[in-house]
């Protein structure tokens, strides 16, 4: 698969989508024709939620310039469907959310096995883009998580990148959750042995032919320790 993986594919404030860091221009160089699009839940039971932010997505899309064949859901009402109607895509969109109730969903109904038959497109919007991982870092989000020791922080993931993401990096780095910092206090003690990229919203991970590349905006966290490895524009090779 062809894989953009997103902290937003959407400008920060509106509904338009971002062309930053070529984004716009490498999805059409492999967007097809009458696209089959299936755009997967983060909470398989948030049936409201899943349809208004599928609507919107497409309606960004679509402004942008990009047409679709037929635009599908995949949540908890059609989960025994998820063979054909992953196989079937040309395009498949991961919606963002809470980590690991999506992580549950995607292993609930094998999505890792059935992306194997599929030679589409995946772009993955935050928590879609994290899960999309090997082993994908689950950092704390919801109140209680961070102070929760039975808490899983890496869960087993999609496997198609190992690259760990952690997205909106611009608004979330100030944020403190259960009296401690995301950042400094959460991310950093948890990158002793692995590496953690932080991304704010118009940078992305960008996977085609077997190669990573980071395109934009990006932060390096191992080790205990944060160094900016590329600002916007630039393209780090993983």
């Amino acid at each position: 698969m062809v894989c953009f993986l997103t902290s937003s594919p959407v400008i920060p404030g509106t509904e338009l989508l971002n062309p930053a860091n070529s984004f716009i221009d490498e999805l059409r160089r492999c967007f097809c024709r009458d696209c089959r699009t299936l755009f997967i839940c983060s909470d398989p039971d948030l049936y409201d939620k899943t349809d208004f932010f599928a609507d919107a997505t497409k309606e960004i899309f679509e402004n942008a310039g990009f047409s679709f064949g037929s635009f599908s859901i995949l949540d908890g009402r059609n989960e025994h469907k998820a063979p054909e109607l992953v196989t079937s895509a040309d395009l498949i969109i991961l919606a963002g959310g809470h980590v690991p109730t999506q992580n549950r969903f995607f292993s609930r109904i094998g999505l890792r096995g059935l992306l194997k038959d599929n030679t589409g497109i995946l772009i993955g919007i935050s928590a879609g883009s994290m899960n999309s991982a090997e082993i994908v870092y689950a950092q704390p989000e919801r109140e209680g998580e961070a102070a929760d020791p039975a808490y899983q922080r890496f869960l087993p993931g999609l496997g198609l990148t190992k690259t760990m993401l952690l997205p909106h990096y611009q608004e979330n780095k100030d944020e403190i959750l259960d009296g401690q910092r995301i950042y400094e206090d959460i991310a950093f003690s948890d990158s002793f042995g692995r590496v953690i990229y932080a991304i704010p919203d118009g940078s992305y991970l960008f996977i085609k032919d077997g190669k990573e590349e980071l395109r934009g905006e990006a932060y390096r966290i191992s080790e205990g320790k944060m160094s900016q490895i590329a600002q916007t524009n630039d393209v780090v090779i993983l």
